[in-house]
C-alpha cells in the first residue's frame, strides 16, 4: 500500500503531506467511534437478552441508549464528511500546483521535454483530473486500513485473545491478494493510458492538418483511423473494468470467509458458554470493520494507479526542463557580453550533434549576424541562448556569470524573441503585438508596426487561430512588431530567426532600419544577403561534421568582415 504514495507527490505538493496528517487523525478518531458503537449496541443487545425486556436496558432506558448510538453514528457521519471534504481540496490544490509547475517548465525549457501538444493538452485537462479519484477514494481508504484495524484489534484482543489471533493470521492475506491483483490492474491502466494519449495525439493532429485534408479531399478517409482509435480505447477500459470488478469480488470473497473463521469459533463458546454474549457480540460486530477498510483499499486501488499513471506523466514534464532553475538575477545587457565557448548540442537520441564548437561573441549594441548552410545549427544556438536548451559541450556566459545560474525569468526579459515560426492568438493584430508590451499605447503599437514596415496592416485587423487568415510575411511583421515593442519596453537583445523570409526588398530595409533604431543588441539567423551586409559581425556556422575536425586542422572560428567593415577600411 505504501508503495502507491508517491513519494514526489509528499515533497513536490504539500497539500498530499497535510492531507495525509489530518487522513490519520480522522482514521483514529473514526476507529474509536467503531469501537464505541460495537460496544454500544454489544451493550443493548445483551440486556435485552439477559432482562428479555426494555426495563433492564443500560444507560437509564431505550431512548438515551438509541440517543448516544445515534450521537456516535452522527460523528462517523461528520468525520467521513470532513474526510472527503478536506480529501477534496488537497487534490484541487495538487492539480492546481501540478498544473502550474506543467506550464512553467514547459515555458522555461519547450524544448527538453518530448511531450507533444496533444498528450500535453491531455494531461492538464482530464489527464490530472484522475487525481480526484486517488485523494478522494484511495488515499482516505489508505488512512482507514493503517488506523482501524489497528485500534479496533487492539479492542478485540482485549476481550478475546483466540479471535485477535485469527485476525492477525487472517488480515495479511487480504494486502497480499490485493499486491497480485493490483500488478495486473497496473499494467491495463498503463496501457489504457497509452490508449487514451495515442487517441488525443492522434486527433490533434488531425485537426492541425484538417484544412490540408480538406483541400486534397481525404478529411472523411480519417474517420476510419478514429474509429479504430476509439474502439481500442473503448476495448481497453472494458478490460479494466474487468479486472475491477473481478479484484473487487476476490477481495470480498476472502473477507467473508475471514470473518466466518472468527464467527464459527465465537459462536461455538457462547452455546457451551465458554464465552458470555455481550463479549461475543462485542468481537463479532467489530470484526468485520477490522477487513472492511482494507477491503476497501483494493477497491479502489485503480483509483490510485489513474492518479499515479497522472502523476508520472506530469512529473515527467516537469523534470525534463532540467534540475533548480538558476537564481542570480542576469546582469544588465547594456553592459555585459553575451560569450559562446566552444559550445555544442547533440539532441536525446541522435547520433550526429545539431551544433557544434561554436565560440562567438554578441557585445552590447551590436547587430550579430549568424550565417552558414541549413542543419548547421543557428537555430539550435538560439534555442541554447534563449534557455530552451542546456548545452551538451562547452557554456555560455553574461558578463561573468554562466547562462545556467541565471534567473530564468530575468534574463528572459531583457530579451525579444523572434522566432523562425512566429505564433500568433486569436484577436486582433494590436492584440497580438501588444503581447510585446501590454501596457502599451495604441499609438506605440501602430508605430511599432510601422517600424516593423507594417504600416499598411491596421490594427484592429482580425487574426484567426495562429494566423490562419495572414500571410508568412504579415506574421513576420506582426511578430517584429511585437519585439520592437517589447525593446521599448526595456528588453535589450533581439533575437530573431529568419526575421526577413518571405519579406520583399523594401520591407526588409524597413525592418532592418527599425532594429537599428532601437538601440538594443540584435544576433540574427539569416540567409538573407541585405541582412548580412547591415550586420556589424558575421559568425560563419559550420556543419557538425566538419565542426568535428580539431580546431587545429581548420584554424579557429572567426568572424568574416561584412561589406559595410571593408568600406571602412578603405575609408581610414
Amino acid at each position: 500500500m505504501a508503495g502507491a504514495i508517491d513519494h514526489r507527490l509528499l515533497t513536490r505538493a504539500r497539500a498530499t503531506r497535510t492531507y495525509l496528517v489530518a487522513g490519520v487523525a480522522v482514521g483514529s478518531a473514526t476507529a474509536t467511534l467503531v469501537v464505541c458503537q460495537a460496544w454500544l449496541l454489544s451493550r443493548l443487545i445483551a440486556g435485552v437478552f439477559e432482562t428479555r425486556s426494555l426495563d433492564g436496558l443500560p444507560f437509564g432506558g431505550l431512548l438515551p441508549a438509541l440517543g448516544l448510538l445515534a450521537l456516535v453514528i452522527v460523528g462517523r457521519a461528520a468525520l467521513a464528511w470532513f474526510n472527503s471534504w478536506v480529501a477534496h481540496r488537497s487534490a484541487a490544490a495538487v492539480k492546481s500546483q501540478l498544473r502550474a509547475d506543467i506550464i512553467n517548465a514547459r515555458l522555461r525549457a519547450p524544448g527538453r521535454t518530448q511531450t507533444s501538444t496533444g498528450s500535453l493538452i491531455a494531461l492538464l485537462s482530464h489527464g490530472l483530473d484522475a487525481l480526484d479519484g486517488y485523494f478522494s477514494r484511495y488515499l482516505p481508504q489508505l488512512a482507514l486500513a493503517v488506523t482501524v484495524p489497528l485500534i479496533v484489534g487492539v479492542a478485540i484482543l482485549t476481550q478475546n485473545v483466540l479471535s485477535a489471533m485469527i485476525v492477525a493470521i487472517t488480515l495479511p492475506l487480504i494486502p497480499l491478494f490485493m499486491v497480485l491483483i493490483g500488478l495486473a490492474t497496473k499494467a491495463k491502466m498503463a496501457k489504457s493510458w497509452r490508449t487514451q494519449r495515442r487517441l488525443a495525439n492522434h486527433f490533434a493532429d488531425l485537426v492541425t492538418g484538417l484544412p490540408t485534408l480538406q483541400a486534397f479531399g481525404r478529411a472523411r478517409n480519417q474517420t476510419i483511423g478514429l474509429e479504430k482509435t476509439e474502439k481500442k480505447h473503448r476495448s481497453e477500459t472494458m478490460s479494466t473494468l474487468r479486472v475491477t470488478f473481478l479484484s473487487g469480488f476476490a477481495l470480498e470473497l476472502l473477507a467473508t470467509y475471514s470473518v466466518a473463521l472468527v464467527a464459527v469459533p465465537i459462536g461455538l463458546l457462547i452455546v457451551d458458554q465458554k464465552l458470555d454474549l455481550l463479549t461475543g457480540l462485542f468481537v463479532l460486530i467489530l470484526v468485520p470493520e477490522v477487513y472492511l477498510p482494507v477491503r476497501q483499499v483494493g477497491l479502489h486501488y485503480h483509483d490510485s494507479i489513474d492518479g499515479i499513471a497522472a502523476a508520472d506523466d506530469a512529473f515527467a514534464v516537469i523534470e525534463a526542463a532540467g534540475g533548480k532553475p538558476g537564481t542570480v538575477p542576469a546582469p544588465a545587457l547594456t553592459d555585459a557580453t553575451i560569450a559562446f565557448d566552444r559550445v555544442g548540442f547533440t539532441y536525446p537520441g541522435a547520433k550526429v550533434p545539431a551544433l557544434a564548437e561554436l565560440s562567438a561573441e554578441v557585445r552590447p549594441g551590436e547587430l550579430v549576424a549568424l550565417a552558414g548552410p541549413s542543419g548547421c545549427g543557428k537555430s539550435t544556438a538560439l534555442a541554447l541562448l534563449m534557455g530552451f536548451q542546456f548545452p551538451t559541450e562547452g557554456s555560455i556566459s553574461v558578463g561573468r556569470q554562466q547562462l545556467f545560474e541565471l534567473d530564468i525569468d530575468s534574463w528572459r526579459s531583457q530579451l525579444a524573441w523572434v522566432a523562425q515560426e512566429p505564433g500568433l492568438t486569436s484577436g486582433t493584430i494590436a492584440d497580438n503585438v501588444a503581447l510585446g508590451n501590454p501596457d502599451a499605447s495604441p499609438a506605440a503599437i501602430a508605430d511599432a508596426l510601422r517600424r516593423a514596415g507594417a504600416p499598411d496592416l491596421a490594427p484592429g485587423r482580425i487574426v484567426d487561430d495562429a494566423g490562419e487568415n495572414l500571410s508568412a510575411g504579415e506574421i513576420r511583421r506582426i511578430a517584429m512588431a511585437r519585439a520592437l515593442l517589447r525593446i521599448d519596453a526595456g528588453a535589450r537583445l533581439l533575437v530573431l530567426d529568419e526575421p526577413t523570409a518571405g519579406l520583399d526588398s523594401d520591407t526588409e530595409a524597413a525592418v532592418l532600419a527599425g532594429v537599428r533604431r532601437s538601440g538594443a543588441g540584435a544576433l540574427v539567423v539569416t540567409h538573407r544577403p541585405a541582412v548580412l551586409a547591415a550586420a556589424d559581425r558575421v559568425i560563419e556556422l559550420v556543419p557538425p561534421a566538419l565542426a568535428e575536425t580539431s580546431v587545429e586542422e581548420r584554424g579557429p572560428s572567426v568572424a568574416k568582415p561584412t561589406p559595410a567593415d571593408e568600406a571602412a577600411e578603405v575609408s581610414r
